[in-house]
Order: structure tokens, then sequence, then C-alpha cells
């Protein structure tokens, strides 16, 4: 016997492993995740060299080495949905409605840099997606020079690495208009690889940043103009969700917007947000 695949996650192992996560990035892991878990964990189990679920628990929990191996565990637990130009509505309202509110109001983008932030990036979609909408934004403002700041976050340091190169295979590119892959995205030199990369002017107005929505501090030393959050707080219980968007709203300017995703709901939470549009939501000032 002896490989991690004859191996049972025993109920009581289930419970410490979930706490964990739990405790460590508010994530919750309910019962029905248990073979999910099981299926997933096989094949780390099997690269550390640990001998069954129990070991594993053990070292992902031990202060020694737990802190490395948690990075990893999230990215097993997790499943990163993002693609270009994901929800356009949202990205339609930020154009015609939230900017120009915030140029007016606040001189975001013109008199100081617009900020924005990216909080659970993943792989660099959401990011670069703002980037390019900000660059056709500013054609608006022939003569000014448009200043944004995007930050990107996750988790995940793989998934921040992926980002960071900002390579892209040719049918992640797809849902990119015709026009903003000529205007944005350079094809490989090598012709064998179906790759694409993010102009530098793209690049340059991301900067990529590892964050745990648990973490006493979050480090962010701006106010952030616009706030995009989608489809991170579905791993979330009320009680975090409430604690996140609470501070999310102190590190917002006042007018300042949070897009969340679509099967997300700030209903029924202390928080001081309103919302504007649907999955839209605005601190007031």
């Amino acid at each position: 016997m002896g490989g991690a695949e004859y191996q049972i996650l025993s109920d009581r192992d289930f419970r410490r492993l979930s706490e964990h996560i739990y405790s460590q990035c508010g994530i919750m892991m309910p019962p029905s995740k248990k073979p999910l878990l099981v299926e997933r964990l096989q094949k780390r189990i099997r690269s550390l060299g640990l001998a069954d679920y129990s070991s594993y628990i053990d070292y992902v929990i031990s202060p020694r080495t737990g802190g490395n191996e948690l990075v990893q565990l999230i990215d097993v637990v997790t499943v990163s949905k993002t693609e270009f130009f994901r929800n356009p509505s949202q990205f339609e309202y930020m154009a015609q409605r939230a900017l120009p509110e915030l140029i007016k109001t606040e001189g975001a983008g013109v008199s100081r840099p617009l900020m924005i932030w990216s909080a659970g990036c993943s792989t660099g979609e959401e990011p670069y997606t703002l980037s390019i909408v900000l660059k056709e934004f500013s054609k608006h403002y022939p003569g000014i020079k448009f200043k944004t700041k995007i930050l990107a976050t996750d988790i995940s340091s793989r998934v921040l690495e992926k980002g960071k190169s900002a390579v892209y295979e040719m049918e992640r590119v797809a849902p990119i208009p015709i026009e903003l892959k000529k205007n944005y995205l350079l094809r490989s030199k090598d012709r064998n690889k179906k790759q694409v990369r993010m102009i530098p002017e793209v690049r340059d107005m991301v900067r990529f940043r590892r964050l745990n929505f648990m973490d006493q501090d979050y480090g962010l030393r701006e106010k952030m103009d616009l706030v995009f959050c989608r489809d991170v707080m579905i791993y979330f219980d009320d009680a975090t969700k409430e604690r996140v968007v609470n501070r999310f709203a102190r590190l917002m300017t006042p007018g300042g917007y949070l897009f969340i995703g679509k099967s997300e709901s700030l209903e029924h939470l202390n928080v001081p947000i309103i919302q504007v549009a649907p999955t839209i939501y605005r601190l007031p000032k």
C-alpha cells in the first residue's frame, strides 16, 4: 500500500486542514469540498515525499515549514477564474461613469495619479484589461498626460509570476477586440510559439505584489479610487467578507468604486458602501 493515493483523509484531519486554511486565508472548505481536496493533494504529498495526509497537515501547520507550503496549498484549493474583458459592462461603467466623475471631483488621473487596485488579480488578465481600457480612455484627453497606477495583488506567488511575465497563449487573448490586439499586443518573434506579450506601455502601468486579505496590514500607503475584487469573495463567509470590505473602504478615496463578481453579493453586510449598479458599489463622499 503506501502511496498517498491509498490513504484516507479522515474527518478529523479534514477539519484540521480546513480550519487552518480558514484561519490563514479566510477560505471556507465545507465538507462537500473534501473529495476535491483529496484528489488535488495527492500529487503535492507525493512530491514532498510524505507518507500520508496526516503528515502533510502537520507539515503545513508547522511554523517552520508551513509558511511556504501555505502558498502551494492555496494554489491547490482555489481555482483562478479570470479572462480578458470579463464582465465587459463593468469596464463600460468605469469608462463612461466612474472615471469622468473621479476626474471631475478628485482630479484623478489629471492633477494626481488615478489609483486602481486589482485585488485578487490571478494571472494578470484583469489588471492588463484595466490598463488597455485606460489607454483607450486617455485618448479622450489629448494634450493631458493621463496618469494611472494599477496595483495587482494575489495570495498565490505562482499566478503573480505569470502575470509579471505578461505572456499569454493566443487562445487566452481571444476576448480582446481585434483593434486593441493590434495596438497593445506583441507577437512572439518565434512563429512556432502561439504567444503574445503586452506592450511595455501596458506592462509599465501595473505592479504586482503578493497580499493575503487576512494580513493585519495590507501595506497600501495610497488611497484607491477603484477596487476590482471579483470572484474572490465566493470563498469567504459573511463575517470574512464584511471584514475585508470594511478594510477596502478604509483604503478607498471618498467617492471611490468597488467592483465585485457576478455571483457575489454584499447584501445584509454591515459595510459603509452603497450599490450604484449591479455588482458595482461606491463609498459615499
